[in-house]
């Protein structure tokens, strides 16, 4: 198969999937120990964590009222989640602030529009049978950074994925490995520039194109502490 082909193959069983799949916000106890349950068993198989009593896996983050714990539902089951915080302010401080404050404060300080995306896990069933699965998780944030108009996402890996995310993103290393804190291993901050990289991104992604009104009902409709975040962040956009 030339590369065309496997491009549009690949492109074409992602928008498959994208058919079956919904992304809420975790609003419920429930919702949101369906997905600690999952981060838990997702980061005790990979050994990024020590298995913990509870089955659960979570900090004070996930509480913030600029968080979003975003889960991914294929066919109506949990698949996958990842967390977004957004924040343009020191106000509000993201996770990549308790490891690599000096290199995100300044971006606040100067009033950057940040997306810190992390706690990015699979259901293993998920990941076997869906190989596209980083892709359909990691949607989200390219609707966040859309709709927030954010200048950056930022987001920690394990040091031997830079490569990767450099290949599939065009990320740009923003802080060399480091401890991150109650994760095992170094981890690299990365970071991605919304506005040069969108257009490209599109093209090269076309599934991450959306549309408003689903940016609104991820974002604005699914959230009772949006006008904290608002505030938090400076920014009156709700398109």
């Amino acid at each position: 198969m030339d590369l065309a082909r496997e491009r549009t193959s690949f492109i074409d069983r992602v928008m498959r999937i994208l058919e079956r799949t919904e992304y809420r916000r975790a609003e419920s106890e429930q919702d949101k120990a369906a997905i600690f349950g999952m981060r838990h068993e997702a980061y005790t198989r990979n050994g990024t964590i020590e298995a913990r009593p509870s089955g659960m896996f979570h900090d004070l983050f996930d509480e913030t009222p600029n968080a979003w714990l975003i889960g991914a539902f294929i066919d109506g089951e949990l698949a996958s989640s990842i967390r977004l915080h957004v924040s343009a302010s020191l106000n509000l401080p993201l996770p990549a602030t308790a490891v690599y404050s000096d290199v995100v404060a300044p971006h606040l300080r100067a009033g950057h529009c940040l997306i810190d995306a992390s706690r990015h896990v699979n259901r293993s069933e998920f990941s076997r049978e869906f190989p596209e699965m980083p892709y359909i998780t990691m949607r989200s944030g390219f609707l966040a950074e859309q709709y927030f108009d954010a200048d950056y996402i930022t987001g920690a890996c394990r040091a031997e994925n830079q490569g990767a995310f450099r290949r599939m993103f065009s990320v740009v290393g923003w802080a060399p490995p480091r401890e991150y804190s109650q994760l095992d291993g170094q981890w690299a901050l990365m970071a991605y520039a919304c506005r040069e990289l969108r257009a490209k991104t599109h093209q090269r992604y076309p599934f991450y194109v959306s549309s408003s009104a689903e940016r609104r009902a991820l974002f604005w409709n699914s959230s009772n502490s949006f006008e904290d975040a608002q505030r938090a962040i400076r920014r009156e956009k709700v398109g």
